[in-house]
């Protein structure tokens, strides 16, 4: 199963059944934001109505979003992988990009299925590593369709854009992401979690 839903919606049957895991993976938040961005963007409907990155900007400095604040999003998964950590890895992206193998090994280890001495020897983690890298997954032909989503009708493509880390700098002023960074941090404090360097 894959949402977006807030680890306080989650059903009980997802949340507190012994036998289910939860892997959220968390990135920067401004990168979240603009990964937003280029989603909504994508998703955007031809009525006229235009929804510009400063309005998505002031309304996440806000806390306004479909799924609540960001930090309260984040912070949610955060609290419940330190409480039960055996059943909900938090995985920061950034990390991912950074060691992609040793990810996919953690990954395994989580689920009770690490790899065996044959598996690393042939390089199996690599090999996944490979298969779901943003390129393969590209040219996935069902990623290439048209989702039909609830509320709205988005290409699959739309999840498939860069894949990298910083992109933000491309659309946040230093100014933008100061303020973003100060209000994130104060949410964040006294959780253990940060995201400054």
């Amino acid at each position: 199963m894959n949402t977006h839903v807030h680890h306080s919606l989650l059903p009980p049957s997802v949340a507190h059944s012994p036998g289910c895991k939860i892997v959220y993976v968390c990135r920067e938040p401004e990168d979240m934001l603009v990964s937003l961005w280029h989603f909504y963007k994508s998703s955007a409907t031809t009525d006229g109505s235009t929804y510009t990155f400063s309005d998505l900007f002031e309304n996440a400095c806000e806390g306004k979003h479909s799924n609540g604040p960001i930090w309260d999003h984040i912070l949610g998964y955060w609290q419940a992988s330190q409480v039960t950590p055996e059943r909900i890895l938090f995985l920061r992206y950034e990390e991912m990009l950074r060691d992609p193998v040793g990810s996919v090994r953690e990954l395994a280890q989580f689920l009770g299925v690490p790899f065996t001495g044959t598996e690393e020897a042939a390089e199996l983690p690599e090999e996944i590593v490979k298969l779901c890298s943003i390129e393969t997954l590209r040219g996935v032909s069902a990623n290439k369709m048209v989702a039909d989503g609830i509320f709205v009708k988005f290409p699959r493509t739309s999840f498939f854009r860069k894949g990298v880390a910083g992109d933000w700098v491309n659309h946040m002023t230093p100014e933008m992401a100061q303020r973003f960074d100060a209000i994130v941090e104060e949410k964040l404090h006294g959780s253990g979690l940060s995201f400054k360097s």
